[in-house]
Order: C-alpha cells, then structure tokens, then sequence
C-alpha cells in the first residue's frame, strides 16, 4: 500500500505526479522546484534565494508527514551549473545538522523543469 501526502503549504504538482508518497517505512519527495505554494511565482532571481525556497518547500512536505529533516536518508541534488555548487551547498547545509545528514549526490543537468537553477529530491524513514 501507499499513502499520498500533500499539502498547501509546498507547491502543486506542474505535471502528473504526487509532492510525496509514502510507502512501507519510507517517504518518496518528488523534485522540489522554487515555487513559492502560496503566490505561484517562481523563485529564480538569486541561487540562494531559489535554494532557500526549495528546501522551505522540502520542510513543507516533511512536516506533512510528521517528518524533519533529521528522517531524510537520501537526497539527489540537480543543477543546471556546478558553478552553483558552493551557494546551493551552504543553503541546504544550514537545514541539516552534520551529524544525521542523509547520503547525497549532486549532478548538474543539461536543463531543469520550467528553467529553474535546482530542484532537489528527498528520501526519507518513518
């Protein structure tokens, strides 16, 4: 069985696919893009300000579930430029702490959805 989450306060799918699902122990996060959920404009003025939203909308998802951070074992980071990298790094670091952070990888992409700079995926244990 699977149990979908979803919330107002993380963007609405753009295409057919759920914000999480759970299934058996495990939460699945879709790609979080930066869409602010609540006026629809898309965050791409700054990669901080992009990334920033983007874990907000992670957060968002996380606590639906009754879930934090600390839960996520597994995160995929895709970029359009490494050259963002050490911004996107730092950001997504301050909502982890260094001692339960998940497994990770990050790659960059040739083009993301609807021309964002990251979108960032989320594995996490009940």
């Amino acid at each position: 069985m699977k149990k979908i989450i979803k919330t107002d306060n993380a963007p609405k799918p753009i295409g057919p696919y759920n914000q999480a699902v759970i299934a058996g122990n495990y939460l699945f996060i879709s790609g979080q893009i930066a869409l602010n959920p609540k006026s629809g404009d898309l965050i791409v003025n700054c990669i901080e300000d992009e990334t920033k939203q983007v874990m907000e909308n992670l957060k968002a998802i996380l606590s639906e579930a009754s879930l934090t951070f600390e839960n996520v074992v597994k995160t995929t980071i895709f970029l359009s430029s490494m050259d963002n990298f050490k911004s996107v790094n730092e950001i997504y670091g301050s909502y982890l702490k260094d001692e339960t952070a998940p497994a990770r990888e990050t790659v960059e992409v040739s083009k993301l959805p609807v021309g964002v700079n990251v979108e960032i995926s989320m594995i996490a244990i009940l």
